[in-house]
């Protein structure tokens, strides 16, 4: 049972500007890999992660892809101002927003927004079918985000068309630089598909097609869903325990296929990230509502993983969600999680974890913790004592509990 009164201030460790990676290395699957295995910690390379996979493992990886989110716009008096599209507003569900033509709106955090009281503001956007202009006004907003309108006069070009000719990289905040050319590709997994993200599952960038080759000839099963990061991932613990910390939401999809394949390979699933242990444990618990409560709004709220029934099986609430499917005729389950992951929790479905190594008093390390015990402490030391690269653009580790 999760301890509500948890001080994240337990959660800290001394993490040095030096040991953040500001660049990824030249070679993705060059980075170092640090392996907690039973209690027992030592490094390799990332590109012998292979060892560690077999004939009947399941490896899981978040195939969304992080769009150019960020645009700079100027006002007449030369002020710049920066909207970050966080959020489909309408149309609301991410696939149509990105084929819209001529106007949708967005949920965004704007930067300099002292500076813009009112109106609209205006860009002109250069491109192979002539110039035209987009425009942004603030409609409305909440305690986290301003609800933006956009307008754009040329038929020819989607949003998301849009977001490619004048969107920057989102890359984190914590890298203290302005996004470059090559962060396009890089800060983007080899197998990225689904366009959504605002940030990027980084546990994915060290993967290579020639690793993945290597681990399925292993005979392992490799598959992909769908969760959308969101900025929240960045969000820092500001209260003293986690009880008074509000989890952003984020919205995942995943098929039948990747169903029958949790069920099939029980006891044997690795999830590359903690986009994807999110995603599969939500799962879990969207079951038993819909088993308990009938409830198909299929939305995890941040504390339901610790007040809703433990004694459903994995199998049972998994099947319950193919059979809503099936009885639905859908291909794939739509849904959002809040769940918050942290000490205390009881893995369900997930029983190794590929992660990069995650910032101080975050919730993130609070899943890690929540996955390996007191022994994050062990890891993150080995880790500093090693020369391990921080954060996003850093090493990577796999946690064999």
């Amino acid at each position: 049972m999760l301890q509500k009164e948890i001080n994240i201030s337990d959660y800290n460790y001394f993490l040095s500007e030096e040991k953040i990676a500001k660049y990824p290395l030249n070679e993705r699957d060059k980075s170092k890999l640090l392996v907690y295995e039973k209690s027992n910690i030592y490094k390799k390379v990332f590109n012998e992660i292979p060892d560690f996979f077999g004939k009947d493992d399941l490896l899981v990886f978040n195939e969304t892809k992080v769009i150019q989110a960020r645009m700079e716009f100027e006002k007449e008096t030369g002020a710049a101002i920066e909207i970050f599209c966080l959020e489909p507003d309408f149309p609301s569900d991410y696939e149509r927003i990105f084929q819209s033509k001529n106007e949708c709106s967005w949920k965004c955090s704007v930067g300099n927004l002292k500076k813009w009281k009112s109106g609209k503001l205006y860009k002109i956007l250069n491109s192979e079918k002539g110039d035209f202009i987009l425009s942004a006004e603030k409609i409305s907003h909440d305690s986290i985000s301003q609800r933006i309108q956009f307008q754009w006069d040329n038929d020819f070009y989607s949003f998301g068309d849009i977001l490619e000719i004048i969107g920057q990289t989102p890359i984190p905040p914590y890298l203290k630089r302005k996004s470059e050319l090559s962060d396009k590709e890089r800060y983007q997994t080899i197998y990225s598909k689904n366009k959504g993200s605002v940030a990027a599952p980084t546990a994915g960038l060290h993967f290579t097609e020639k690793v993945i080759s290597e681990i399925q000839k292993k005979g392992t099963k490799t598959d992909y869903l769908t969760l959308h990061v969101g900025a929240g991932t960045f969000r820092p613990v500001k209260s003293e325990n986690i009880e008074s910390h509000e989890m952003h939401t984020e919205h995942f999809i995943v098929s039948k296929y990747n169903l029958n394949n949790f069920i099939e390979k029980s006891g044997k699933i690795t999830a590359t990230g903690t986009t994807t242990v999110r995603s599969i444990e939500s799962l879990y618990w969207l079951g038993v509502k819909l088993i308990t409560e009938n409830d198909t709004s299929f939305e995890l709220k941040q504390w339901d993983a610790y007040n809703l029934s433990q004694e459903i099986s994995v199998e049972n609430s998994l099947k319950a969600l193919l059979n809503y499917l099936k009885i639905n005729n859908l291909e794939n389950l739509q849904a959002s999680t809040q769940i918050i992951i942290a000490p205390g929790y009881k893995f369900k479905i997930v029983n190794r974890l590929i992660t990069n190594f995650h910032q101080p008093q975050s919730t993130l390390l609070l899943l890690v913790s929540a996955f390996i015990g007191d022994d994050w402490k062990k890891v993150y030391n080995y880790a500093v004592e090693n020369n391990f690269r921080f954060l996003s653009y850093g090493d990577s580790s796999i946690l064999i509990p």
